[in-house]
């Protein structure tokens, strides 16, 4: 593609400075269907063209969502063979097309509906699953580990300790990549001094402990009525704003990294001036940030769905007029990011 992905250091503690390198999006379709369906029939991985369209445009970087029940059809078990075999398959995709690949297990910190930490789902086997999954991709240092999609209902404390508990068990097998950690109350970066779960995640996240100093905390934000992402509007595009300015302020007090994980927006001028401003405050922030991922894409979203950015037969989505000036920055560059030191 003419140009080399740099990985994040590895080693490298939240203090130290983070250039950004996180220039991604999200492609769904391993995360769709009913837990038992048949993959293409139900859910799908992202197809060779979908990884190209969006490494020719410049992004460094693609957030994977998958179902943890699939890849581990029971607790403290094998992986699904065949399960393993697409989601390897479609990290050498990625790699080929000279993204970084972010895996995203997308179970909102449930297993079969159950909570971590629950007795149906102990912190012991989302330890397990993660260090079997850490064990298959260690040393790969353009695969980083989102530990849990948008954990929610779960106390900032219990979240926590599933949190550390996996993170255990990804340093246990001997892999020191990049660790991608949110909080609860689905990680919303509005939300992260609210303490409508038994305690803020500004004051719980500050707990997380990693033995090789290699992480960021995870926010998402969204630009519409209730921050959901689900109304269909812009309307709160300049609170959305703050929120991760709010964000950032608090990444650097406490020494920390970020990473935004999820955004996006319909395709309104209203809302691309919104997703600007947002890329913005990263982009100028890269001492605490390690990135975005712009929510979503993927080959089986409807052209009716606001914030899709898959392209359509006329061309590109205008919410890529949003994105395009830090993605243009990036092929200009020569390089997908520098390296941590």
């Amino acid at each position: 593609m003419g140009y080399t992905l740099l990985s994040l250091g590895v080693g490298v503690g939240p203090a130290h400075a983070a250039n950004s390198c996180f220039r991604g999006i999200n492609l769904s379709g391993a995360e769709f269907g009913d837990v038992g369906g048949a993959h293409g029939t139900d859910y799908i991985y992202p197809s060779d063209s979908t990884v190209r369209y969006f490494a020719d445009k410049g992004f460094t970087s693609v957030r994977l969502p998958f179902r943890w029940e699939r890849l581990q059809p029971r607790l403290n078990a094998d992986f699904d063979e065949e399960e393993l075999g697409r989601l390897q398959e479609t990290v050498t995709l990625i790699r080929a097309n000279g993204m970084g690949i972010i895996l995203d297990p997308h179970n909102y910190a449930r297993y079969n509906d159950a909570v971590v930490g629950s007795d149906a789902v102990p912190t012991t086997a989302f330890a397990d699953f993660w260090k079997r999954l850490a064990s298959v991709f260690a040393g790969q240092k353009d695969v980083s580990f989102g530990l849990m999609n948008e954990p929610h209902d779960i106390l900032a404390r219990d979240w926590l300790t599933g949190a550390n508990a996996a993170i255990a068990g990804i340093r246990a097998a001997g892999a020191k990549n990049l660790v991608l950690v949110p909080g609860t109350s689905w990680t919303g970066a509005h939300s992260w001094k609210g303490d409508g779960y038994g305690g803020s995640n500004a004051d719980a996240m500050l707990g997380v402990v990693d033995p090789a100093g290699n992480f960021a905390i995870e926010v998402h934000q969204y630009l519409d009525d209730d921050f959901s992402g689900t109304k269909g509007n812009c309307s709160r595009a300049a609170d959305a704003v703050t929120a991760l300015k709010d964000f950032t302020q608090w990444l650097r007090e406490n020494k920390q990294r970020g990473y935004l994980g999820e955004f996006g927006a319909p395709g309104g001028d209203e809302c691309i001036q919104g997703l600007k401003a947002m890329i913005g405050v990263v982009e100028s922030n890269h001492d605490v940030w390690t990135g975005w991922s712009y929510w979503a894409a993927g080959d089986w979203w409807p052209e009716s769905e606001p914030l899709n950015i898959q392209p359509t037969k006329r061309g590109d989505r205008p919410q890529m007029q949003g994105l395009s000036a830090a993605l243009k920055a990036r092929l200009n560059s020569g390089l997908a990011c520098t390296a941590l030191k």
